[in-house]
């Protein structure tokens, strides 16, 4: 699960006067082709042919919604737009969520000649929501609506700080690709002293590589892969842990820097895409720039030096994730601001 997928059950499970059906690729065949999460009822289609099924689903999906009379389409992310315009039956919403830079959304081979027809669907779209200012300026349109991800607040609410005794904890939460620049922490965790710990929560293609990168630096016994970890479990780990750390190359907004916030963990991140809407340097987070792990290796001897810092970046950075980022509050915008057209 990555931010798009937490929003949708989270915005789901609050905005309960609407029913909402979601129709996705069946990306393994023990899954089922129909299941109810939550107040959501999903659906599943296609699959079994790799990437090509990535494809053959917007002929699909749009061939489903079709059979049936929808009041409207919610497309969450740019390329769920051709299902919605393909299917031509009901008005439309778009949520911009796309973590990637611009350049590698719309240049990609296999997107340059639908361009056209993704600039169709911006246009046309009833309603555009993206969940940073820096999304918004995608869609070129003036009447874009800003509504960011938020957090459980209460489930990730930590009553203190850790720091203390011989062991320092970092943490990071994540998708093991590129743009999250795991690696550069990893680099950064031998410019530390020996009693700091790098925990690594997620799994994807380059994990393999990520290890190999920490054999060779020698810090098998300090950089720990823990894998998958569920939603639920996530903040027991966050509170458990010392200071949180993603030097993204690319991020459309961050819901993993918000939690945690939420758990009372001083976070140091880079300033793209998304992240400078909440993160004010000195202020709610610390800065970096990309890909410096001497300089995450900096911040963090910073955090762990200036008590002062550390505690105004939590509190901060606490107050607010209550006033603006509770999920309950973002589901009444979204239903006032976006969900309104029906």
């Amino acid at each position: 699960m990555g931010g798009a997928e937490v929003a949708v059950k989270e915005l789901t499970d609050r905005i309960t006067d609407f029913e909402f059906d979601m129709v996705t690729m069946r990306f393994n065949r023990s899954h089922p082709r129909f299941e109810k999460i939550g107040s959501i009822n999903v659906y599943r289609i296609g699959g079994g042919l790799g990437y090509l099924s990535k494809i053959i689903f917007v002929p699909q999906a749009a061939l489903f919604a079709m059979r049936r009379k929808y009041d409207f389409y919610w497309c969450i992310m740019t390329y769920m737009l051709f299902p919605a315009i393909l299917a031509r039956r009901a008005p439309y919403v778009l949520t911009l969520q796309d973590g990637d830079p611009f350049e590698r959304i719309f240049n990609r081979w296999f997107i340059l000649p639908f361009r056209p027809l993704l600039h169709y669907g911006i246009k046309h779209a009833i309603k555009i929501q993206a969940i940073s200012t820096f999304l918004a300026k995608w869609a070129k349109r003036s009447d874009v609506e800003v509504i960011p991800n938020g957090v459980d607040v209460e489930r990730f609410k930590n009553p203190g700080t850790k720091i203390s005794g011989d062991k320092v904890t970092l943490i990071t939460t994540s998708r093991l690709v590129e743009k999250n620049a795991v690696g550069d922490i990893i680099e950064a965790v031998k410019h530390m002293p020996e009693n700091t710990e790098l925990q690594i929560l997620g799994g994807g293609p380059l994990e393999e590589s990520l290890k190999s990168k920490t054999k060779n630096l020698k810090l098998e016994n300090r950089v720990k892969f823990l894998g998958e970890i569920s939603q639920a479990d996530l903040p027991r780990y966050l509170h458990e842990a010392d200071i949180f750390i993603r030097p993204s190359l690319s991020e459309g907004q961050g819901i993993s820097f918000i939690e945690a916030m939420a758990a009372g963990l001083p976070v140091i991140a880079t300033p793209v895409g998304g992240i400078p809407d909440f993160l004010k340097d000195g202020e709610t987070g610390l800065f970096v720039e990309v890909k410096s792990p001497r300089l995450i290796a900096f911040q963090v001897h910073k955090i762990l030096s200036d008590i002062v810092l550390r505690d105004r970046l939590i509190i901060n950075a606490k107050r607010m994730v209550v006033a603006r980022y509770d999920w309950n509050l973002i589901a009444q915008e979204m239903k006032s601001r976006v969900f309104d057209v029906v």
